[in-house]
């Protein structure tokens, strides 16, 4: 019994494929962002050196226009559903806070860098399947502080989910720290000696 647990529950070794299709996304496209971005997005997120993100591309978001004053984008409900098969909550909410944060960059002076720090959502229909198509537009426009007002509706015209997320406007520093290596490191131990997280 505890073979056949201790078989199940190790890792695998081989990259997951969001990984895989991740890394495959970055040597087709090397700055990180997708072919269909439109013009001015692209340029923007150049300046500040900022990438897609993985999350991006494992939500499989779609931008089809971002402006100052509003973004707009779809989503797939395939793969990003919770167990009973309905569109996950947190899908619609990355999604929204994905749509702001490009209209925060598209607002953000230069040398500055939008980051989301507060997000309220009400979820109002369930989805299974095609997409999700999603508008961000402005509601206030401060020296620090953007925020959006982001509607989420399903291929019919209902409305999925409703969302107010709010952007910090940051300077973009000289050299963004990158996230230490721990690949080496040794596992972690509790008082008593034991890997963290069971026995």
């Amino acid at each position: 019994m505890r073979e056949t647990m201790a078989a199940a529950t190790a890792a695998p070794t081989t990259a997951e494929p969001s990984t895989i299709a991740q890394t495959e996304w970055e040597l087709r496209v090397p700055d990180g962002l997708p072919e269909d971005l439109p013009i001015g997005l692209a340029e923007a997120m150049r300046a500040a050196g900022l990438g897609a993100g993985g999350l991006y591309w494992k939500l499989g978001i779609t931008v089809t226009e971002a402006r100052a004053e509003r973004v707009v984008g779809s989503m797939p409900v395939a793969g990003n559903t919770q167990p009973f098969g309905l569109l996950h909550g947190g899908a619609s909410i990355a999604f929204a806070e994905t749509l702001a944060s490009i209209g925060a960059l598209m607002l953000a002076g230069s040398g500055q860098l939008a980051v989301g720090i507060e997000v309220s959502a009400s979820h109002h229909t369930s989805v299974r399947e095609g997409r999700v198509h999603g508008t961000a537009v402005v509601v206030h426009h401060g020296s620090t502080l953007v925020r959006h007002d982001v509607t989420i509706t399903d291929d019919l015209g209902r409305l999925v989910c409703t969302c107010r997320v709010t952007c910090l406007l940051r300077k973009v520093r000289a050299a963004m720290p990158t996230a230490p290596d721990t690949s080496a490191r040794p596992p972690s131990t509790t008082a008593v000696g034991l890997p963290a997280g069971g026995r």
